[in-house]
């Protein structure tokens, strides 16, 4: 019997997006999070006492400001060392050919894939194979496993690939192939990396994304790690995903149908929040919460907005002394009843705003015009960028509006 842990897109020393431009972000849980995670994947692997370390690319992101990054990782292999446990990884699209990468020299654990071929590195004591290639250009768009060798036979076989696999959505299309490729190679286990969340491909064999180690903005919530991967003798399969985060991003959804005010909406968040932060096993968190349902106190939501999000800022930290910060804060009510709309202006102001929520043509236009400028963002920058919400935008519009020259709530 052998373990190991396969784990991808460590992404050292990438920021954390979407916070620090914000007044109160915890600026400190955010510096260091990729390499307090990698610390955390480090020591399980001690803990556990597995055989190798797995990792399928993108440990770094992009080329490095200094050594810095560089130096720290080789410290962390130097622990593996000491304990006798090898590394293999393969890179990715972010950190294909990185320049201080090709001039520093890792701890013999370490082995780093050719990215001119498919290499296999055996695993002897244990008749395992490890097959894998690096990218030597970020934008590798070639089917990379199609070239992966054929398995050896009586062994535990491993292909060690950083692919989008046959399309995830959010992430570039590198290294494509489809899944009967990879489960036809007839090797025992795929590590996967770059999609950055959980998710097996395949059953049998495993074809497994271990996802990201550490969220890194609203759209990567929940729990990051790796997978502890356990094989016995006759080669059966038992995998473990082993969270690693060290901070938390979520979605909290709050139904205020009935709220008689705001205050008591900030109520109802803060008696979901304990139970929020024990299903997160007390991590600091970083959440954004959605506001929803029928309620008196749209106008009161929609139109005082930043006073809201304060209050709810103050819950957070009153509650989670510190460690809970709101990321942003999403209105989505609307009000209870109907209010008739004066003839004139302003009944004229409401159909157009309620035409333009129905067809939304010249919106719509506007809006696919500026989603075209995310392509010429950094790569980080993109996979945190969300589509705007046209729905919203205009409910937003239309509650504003109408605060100021009614002072009332209109139905949707």
């Amino acid at each position: 019997m052998f373990k190991f842990i396969h784990a991808a897109d460590i992404h050292l020393d990438s920021p954390l997006l979407g916070l620090e431009r914000y007044e109160g972000a915890p600026v400190e849980e955010i510096r260091g999070a990729t390499r307090r995670a990698f610390e955390n994947l480090v020591q399980l692997a001690i803990d556990e006492a597995v055989d190798f370390v797995l990792i399928a690319g993108d440990l770094y992101d992009g080329d490095w400001r200094d050594a810095g990054t560089g130096l720290y990782f080789v410290k962390q292999m130097a622990r593996l060392r000491e304990v006798k446990i090898p590394v293999y990884l393969v890179a990715g699209n972010h950190d294909a050919q990185n320049k201080m990468t090709r001039e520093l020299r890792f701890p013999e654990n370490v082995t780093v894939f050719s990215s001119r071929k498919p290499e296999t590195f055996p695993v002897k004591s244990l008749n395992v194979f490890i097959h894998g290639q690096s990218y030597a250009t970020a934008d590798v768009r070639d089917n990379l496993a199609e070239d992966y060798p054929k398995p050896f036979r009586d062994a535990f076989n491993i292909g060690l690939l950083h692919t989008c696999g046959s399309g995830a959505q959010g992430h570039e299309p590198y290294a494509p192939c489809t899944i009967p490729l990879l489960t036809g190679k007839g090797y025992q286990y795929w590590a996967l990396g770059h999609v950055h969340t959980a998710q097996a491909l395949s059953e049998d064999p495993p074809v497994v994304f271990p996802g990201n180690v550490q969220g890194r903005h609203i759209r990567e919530t929940g729990p990051r790690g790796c997978v502890l991967v356990s094989v016995d003798d006759r080669h059966q399969i038992t995998r473990q995903f082993r969270a690693l985060d060290v901070l938390r991003w979520n979605l909290c959804e709050i139904d205020a149908t009935g709220a008689a005010d705001s205050e008591a909406v900030i109520d109802r968040f803060a008696k979901r929040l304990p139970e929020l932060m024990s299903e997160n096993a007390g991590l600091p968190l970083a959440i954004r919460v959605r506001v929803s349902g029928a309620t008196s106190a749209h106008r009161k939501l929609a139109a005082g907005r930043v006073a809201v999000r304060e209050k709810l800022q103050s819950v957070g930290v009153d509650l989670g002394n510190g460690s809970v910060w709101i990321e942003k804060l999403l209105i989505d009510t609307w009000p209870e009843g109907t209010t008739t709309i004066p003839e004139g202006p302003i009944a004229e102001l409401k159909d157009y705003l309620d035409e333009l929520r129905n067809s939304g043509e010249d919106v719509d236009a506007l809006l696919e015009e500026l989603a075209g400028l995310r392509e010429f963002l950094p790569a980080d920058l993109r996979e945190a960028c969300e589509p705007v919400d046209r729905l919203a935008l205009l409910n937003d519009v239309e509650a504003l509006l109408m605060e100021r020259l009614l002072g009332t709530e209109v139905a949707r």
